[in-house]
Parts: structure tokens; C-alpha cells; sequence
């Protein structure tokens, strides 16, 4: 086990809180109780040359532009999310929310869903709730929002988004978690969708956060988890110094606060096997993955980590250890969280974890996680080694120490700059208000993204925010879903906020490097949308991974079309393809800087370049 807890642990953590990045101050443990949150202790604070904090500051006049933030160009803006009071009472006003990339309609085009929150008085039936929406894409860098129309607005407490086709009919479908039951949107292939989720009997009906498609069983059909994060009594609200939270005060840094998670009984998690008949079976205890420990559940994700072809799971788990299980091949599962390294950091402690994101950033084959997490405490970046054991790398990566005053939550890999090396972006956002009535602490309730470019030796470089451009958009953050929105071959992101508009970040980078996209569907015996595959790409004498996930990032959803960018390679030397079903394709691209679709079995099926069908292209080859 590569876990080095101990010696390597130390030095790193003496380290990290020494000399970088201008934290001249060793962390002073913070008292864990009522309403805390895991931290790795008190950073000294760190601001810009214009004594602004650096998680809403250190602009730069000049630098790549790398994104613009064309929300209001796009109509996005038109709508906002709400959740609660904007004093942030109570932790239940604080979660979400999520975000997800689809084709609902299935032209071609990615669409957006935006989940909302709710309101204690929607709750009681006072007034009418906020309502998510669904944005059409328009074709032409505009979205309308047709959420009452295809009768997607939720109208619950909500938070986190997932999209599968839980049915195999070739048309996405939509699981939304909340603060009561769930809902499980059926697309209706007419613009429309219906909610299933009682008969399909995943409603659950407790507080869900992250969830997450996979074919566990290898049987052809999606299987849905659902992450639990804690129970929360609208008839015994947890305020301090009352008895439902024993009397105790809840406090940041001698700042009263809301309450919360510690404190507060966790929720359940839930594994849902799909029947093959439009219901589902809690099969949660018996596979041993229903976390009897109550550990508050966040990011989840179905994702093989050993190469075997087989969905394993993992869970983030906020304040608490994370949760790895490994899939045996048989159905079940094997708990290794503690074993695989990814339960805990480098300094063998919880963190406060929130989202994942999942990718092979050092083009070896393995799948590499990333775990954002509370600020005075840095992002994990777990490196896999292939046989899902993991090494946390923060610090050696770059990542660790430019993330600690910063909130994370959504985040993902990227390779915005098409040069066949995946990058990362996160999302940032504080959750307690009162920190902008203390600047001294050196962060802010909105902040600023932060987007690290992959220098191709296994480290990360942060690209600094240019004035007036996207990395410099100041936001409440929550979900992030990546994915390319105008089908130009460069990956966007949205990002969710809470109590705002949302966030595009459109991709402007003047790169002119080369790049495919492949949107993959299953045979007979594999989930029709694909995921759970794997695809290898050589090019360039690159070799690339990219997976069909479903989930991910915090509580969002991302494009299914597998991207890779292809720095200044002018063939692709190969493409193989690792099903589902256990199939193993190879298939010849006859072209660049096209989006193509391939079925299983029967090779490439459709192309489009230049934003518009190649028929010409459809009939290339598989062999």
C-alpha cells in the first residue's frame, strides 16, 4: 500500500504550512465541535497588491483568455437560483446547487438543467416555489428555458442532477435529488418528461445530494446510487444552544454560525439494481454500500479504477472519511476506502470533502480522482497508481497549496486548450455569509474559479484570472458540468451558484490545435447511452483515456461525448474502444475536428463537422 500516512504525511503537512504561497504560519487545530467543519487548522491570510483576498482578487491586467463568462449573452441569466434566506440560517440553505449538460431532445446539441432550491415558506405551502429550469440550446449561442413546458421544474427543495437512460430507449433521462423525495424525470421523447420516481421506487424521501448512473452488474441496464447527507427535522430546527443540537454553540473561527454537519445524525446511502422493467430494488445493505456509519454523502461517482472493465463507486463524504468500493465482478462489492488510500489525505485525516473529478491527467491509462474540499485546506489530488491504490499528490501536482483559502465544490478535468493534456477547473464558494464581515480572514462568501493547465509531468500550473474574463467571475459557487455547448471541438463549463444567476464560462482559448469527439451507444448488451465505457486514443504518440460517466464534479452531470484534444497530430494512429458488455472495438477516424458517432458493433454511424451533418463521412470503417 503506497498510503505513506505517517512520515510522508508530516513532512508534507510541516511543509505546506511554512513557506508557500505566503503562509508564514503553522495551523492551529479549530475545535470540532457542534457545526464544525473539517479543516486542516487556521492559514495565516493571504491577499493581492490591492489587499482584496486572494479568493476574490489577484487579477491580472494581461494573461491567456482563456474563458468569458456569456451567461446574459446566452439568456442564462434570466433565471436565478434560490435557497432559503440569503443569511444562511441553517445548513439545509446552504447545499446545491447542481447542474447538468444533456441532449434532451436529442438534436445534437447539448441543453442545460439548472436545479433550485426551495424556500421554509414554499415548504408550508405560504408561496410558490423556485422552479429549475431546462434551457434548450438555440444553435447559435442563445438558450431558451422550457422547464414548465417539458415539466421539469421540480418545485422541491432541490439539489444535485444525474442524467442516464435508465430504459435503454435511446433518450436521456433526468434524476434530480432533494430535500424530500426524488424525482426521476422519464423522457418522454416528445420534449416532455414524467415523473416516475415513486413507481420506479427510487423516491427515496430523505435529504439525497450526489447520484450517480452505473451498469454495476454488468447486465445492460443503469443501476442508480444516491448519496445521503443528513437528517434534518423542519419541526426541530438545529439552532445553537437549543437541546437538538445539545446545547452546544456553532461557530467559524468564534463566528456564530448555522450548525452543522458535525453535530447531526447522517443519512443513508442507497444503491438502486434496475429490475429491466421501469422499477428498481434498494439493494444498498446487502452489497454492503448503505454506509451504516452515516457519513454525509456529496460528490458520488460510478467509474472503473482498476482497469477491469468493471464500475467501481466512490463516495465524498463531507467532515467525514471517503468511501472507495471496489466492484468483485460478481455483483457485489469490496469496501477498500481505508486500504486504497482514498478515505483519508495525506496527514491521515477527514477532510470536508464536496465534489470529484475523475481522469487520466498524466495519459497513463489510470484514472486519477480530485476532491475538493473546506477552506483552510487544500483540493486532494489522488493519484492512481492502476490498481486503484492512491497517493495523495496535492502538493507535488501544484494544486495544494493555491487552493487552501478557497471553498471548492464542482470541478472537472478538461483539456481546454486541445493539446491532448487533460487540465483542471474548480469552482469555488464559501458557505457562511459572515465571512465578507471579516476580510482580516483573508476569504470571501462569493469567489473565483480556479483553472490549473497540465504542464505534462504530472504537475498543474494555475493560470492567473485576466481582468474582465471568465477565471475572473466572482460567484457563490456550487455545481460545475463540463461539456462542449456550441459543438466547436472546445469544452465549456457552467457553473451553478447559490442565490444567482449562473455562471457560463464559453471557451475562447486561441489554440488551433486539432480534436474528436466521440458520442458512444451501447449494443444490446450494454447501456444504451454508452456509459461505463472506456475509450483509448493514440495520436500524436499520446495514448489517452477518456470514460462515459454519469455524475460527478458536486451534484452535477457532464457531456457523455468523450473529448480529445489533439495538440498538432494531423492522424489518429488508433481508437480503441472498451464496452460495457466486454466488447473491445477498434475503429479508424478518417477525419479531425469532427463529432462522431459510434454504435456498438457497427462502428461509425453518423459524423458532424462544422456544426452540421457529414453524411458524406458516415460510412467509415470498423474493423
Amino acid at each position: 500500500m503506497s498510503r505513506q500516512v505517517s512520515l510522508y504525511g508530516l513532512v508534507i503537512y510541516l511543509f505546506a504550512t511554512t513557506s508557500l504561497c505566503g503562509w508564514t504560519q503553522a495551523p492551529s487545530p479549530q475545535p470540532g465541535g457542534m457545526g464544525g467543519i473539517a479543516t486542516g487548522g487556521t492559514f495565516q491570510a493571504v491577499f493581492d497588491s490591492e489587499k482584496r483576498p486572494i479568493t476574490a482578487g489577484g487579477f491580472v491586467k494581461t494573461g491567456p483568455i482563456v474563458f468569458m463568462n456569456t451567461a446574459e449573452q446566452a439568456g442564462l441569466t434570466a433565471w436565478r437560483h434560490k435557497a432559503g434566506t440569503t443569511e444562511k440560517r441553517f445548513i439545509l440553505e446552504a447545499k446545491g446547487p447542481g447542474v447538468a449538460l444533456l441532449d434532451y431532445d436529442n438534436d445534437g446539441w447539448l441543453d442545460i438543467y439548472l436545479v433550485n432550491g426551495s424556500t421554509f415558506n414554499a415548504l408550508q405551502g405560504k408561496e410558490e416555489p423556485p422552479h429549475a429550469a431546462l434551457f434548450r440550446n438555440n444553435h447559435d449561442g442563445t438558450f431558451t428555458n422550457i422547464a414548465a413546458k417539458a415539466g421539469v421544474t421540480n418545485d422541491r427543495w432541490g439539489y444535485g442532477v444525474v442524467i442516464g437512460d435508465y430504459d435503454n430507449d435511446g433518450w436521456p433521462d433526468i434524476y434530480v435529488t432533494n430535500y424530500g423525495k426524488n424525482r426521476l424525470y422519464h423522457n418522454n421523447h416528445d420534449g416532455t418528461f414524467s415523473d416516475v420516481a415513486e413507481k420506479a421506487g427510487v423516491a427515496v424521501g430523505t435529504w439525497s445530494t450526489g447520484a450517480t448512473f452505473g451498469d454495476y452488474d454488468g447486465d445492460g441496464r443503469l443501476d442508480l446510487f444516491v448519496a445521503g447527507y443528513l437528517q434534518f427535522d423542519l419541526n426541530s430546527l438545529p439552532i445553537a444552544g437549543t437541546k437538538v443540537v445539545g446545547y452546544a454553540n456553532c461557530s467559524y473561527r468564534g463566528t456564530a454560525t448555522m450548525c452543522g454537519p458535525r453535530g447531526l445524525p447522517g443519512e443513508r446511502d442507497h444503491l438502486f439494481h434496475n429490475n429491466g422493467d421501469g422499477t428498481f430494488t434498494d439493494v444498498s445493505e446487502k452489497l454492503g454500500v448503505s454506509d451504516p456509519d452515516r457519513f454525509f454523502g456529496l460528490g458520488t461517482l460510478f467509474v472503473d479504477l482498476n482497469g477491469d472493465g468493471k464500475p467501481d463507486l466512490v463516495v465524498a463524504n463531507d467532515t467525514t472519511p471517503n468511501y472507495l468500493y471496489i466492484n468483485k465482478g460478481d455483483g457485489t462489492f469490496e469496501d477498500q476506502s481505508y486500504v486504497s488510500g482514498y478515505a483519508l489525505n495525506a496527514d491521515g485525516r477527514e477532510v470536508a470533502n464536496m465534489g470529484i473529478a475523475a481522469g487520466d491527467y498524466e495519459n497513463n491509462g489510470h484514472m486519477n480522482l480530485v476532491n475538493t474540499t473546506f477552506s483552510d485546506d487544500y483540493d486532494v489530488v489522488f493519484r492512481n497508481d492502476g490498481t486503484s491504490t492512491f497517493t495523495d499528490v496535492s502538493y507535488k501536482a501544484g494544486v495544494g497549496a493555491a487552493t487552501i483559502p478557497f471553498v471548492g465544490f464542482g470541478d472537472g478535468f478538461l483539456d481546454y486548450d486541445n493539446d491532448g493534456w487533460k487540465d483542471l477547473l474548480i469552482a469555488n464558494g464559501h458557505v457562511y455569509p459572515e465571512v465578507d464581515k471579516h476580510p482580516e480572514w483573508g476569504t470571501t462568501y462569493a469567489q473565483r474559479p480556479l483553472l490549473f493547465h497540465n504542464t505534462k509531468n504530472g504537475k498543474f500550473d494555475l493560470i492567473p484570472p485576466v481582468e474582465g474574463t471568465g477565471l475572473a467571475t466572482i460567484s457563490v459557487g456550487r455545481g460545475a458540468a463540463f461539456g462542449d455547448l456550441f459543438n466547436d471541438g472546445k469544452i465549456d463549463v457552467v457553473i451553478a451558484n447559490m442565490d444567482q444567476v449562473p455562471v457560463l464560462l464559453r471557451n475562447v482559448n486561441p489554440d488551433h490545435n486539432h480534436w474528436v469527439e466521440l458520442k458512444l451507444i451501447g449494443g444490446p448488451k450494454s447501456p444504451r447511452d454508452a456509459v461505463g465505457s472506456t475509450v483509448y486514443l493514440s495520436a500524436g504518440g499520446v495514448r489517452q483515456r477518456g470514460d462515459v460517466l454519469s455524475g460527478g464534479s458536486y451534484l452535477s452531470s457532464n457531456d457523455m461525448r468523450v473529448h480529445f484534444g489533439l495538440g498538432e497530430a494531423i492522424t489518429i494512429e488508433s481508437v480503441e474502444i472498451h464496452w460495457p458488455s466486454g466488447a473491445i472495438e477498434k475503429i479508424k477516424l478518417p477525419a479531425l475536428d469532427r463529432i462522431f458517432s459510434v454504435t456498438e458493433g457497427k462502428g461509425i454511424t453518423a459524423v458532424s463537422c462544422d456544426r452540421e451533418p457529414c453524411p458524406q463521412e458516415s460510412s467509415a470503417s470498423s474493423h
